[in-house]
């Protein structure tokens, strides 16, 4: 087991608001690889909580609304990167395939070797260090890098062509599978948002995991290169804009598709 001496950060989450009523919220202590983008969109009646990083610290005091909204966290899909947080939330939803998983509790790692190469590789491949720990500090001293993240039933259940309302906007839920089989995406009609979660990011992307399926990453691929997005904000890395969106997907497409 690596050295656990790591520092304590405080602040744990940075906060940065991008306009359009959204907010980021980031782990800046945590390796790209399972650094999750938190995305909190606030609505008139209802806001939004789109994933919900590896729960490491709380993370519900971030998103309280001053007006005492309800808030919904949706999971674009399940993998401990960015469930962690799930249930802290009282209304949680996530596509029907993932739900089963989503009510378990799961094992969680901040240790390197355990992920793999189908995980560690890419990253590897695209010039990023991989250290034994993927964390450089801890929210709190003596924090396990191995733990449990807790189960958290789905209060509602997602499918293709849901819509996901706040009141004043208006989501359409997007099944994109590929990175894993019930990965969604946000996809806002009215601005061309597009919240996309793992299904496409400007990072390394991850296809070869034991529940991914190219041939269904590459129909996932051709259908979001021709969305008319005005912005893409992934599940890592920075947000990006139609132009970049068609380069990734001809990126991935001209290196699996047949």
């Amino acid at each position: 087991m690596p050295n656990l001496e790591l520092p304590v950060a405080d602040p744990w989450w940075i906060t940065r608001s991008i306009g359009d009523g959204i907010t980021l919220i980031t782990e800046p202590r945590v390796h790209p690889l399972l650094r999750c983008n938190v995305w909190h969109v606030r609505g008139r009646d209802r806001d939004l909580v789109i994933d919900t990083a590896m729960g490491l610290a709380p993370l519900a005091h971030m998103v309280d609304h001053d007006l005492g909204h309800p808030l919904l966290a949706v999971a674009t899909h399940v993998h401990t990167d960015h469930v962690g947080g799930m249930s802290e939330f009282d209304e949680r939803a996530i596509h029907r395939i993932e739900a089963p998983v989503l009510a378990a509790a799961q094992q969680s790692t901040l240790v390197a070797e355990h992920y793999g190469e189908t995980v560690l590789g890419p990253y590897r491949d695209a010039g990023y260090d991989i250290p034994e720990l993927l964390v450089d500090a801890v929210p709190v001293a003596g924090m396990a890098m191995v733990g449990e993240i807790a189960g958290a039933p789905a209060t509602r259940i997602l499918e293709e062509g849901d819509v996901v309302d706040t009141g004043d906007r208006a989501f359409e839920v997007m099944h994109l599978p590929g990175h894993s089989p019930g990965s969604i995406g946000l996809w806002e009609v009215e601005t061309g948002i597009l919240f996309s979660g793992d299904a496409v990011y400007d990072g390394p992307l991850l296809d070869e995991l034991e529940e991914s399926d190219v041939n269904d990453y590459v129909r996932t691929m051709r259908r979001l290169r021709d969305l008319p997005v005005s912005v893409v904000h992934g599940g890592h890395e920075t947000s990006f804009g139609r132009a970049r969106l068609v380069e990734l997907c001809d990126a991935y497409l001209a290196a699996r598709a047949t």
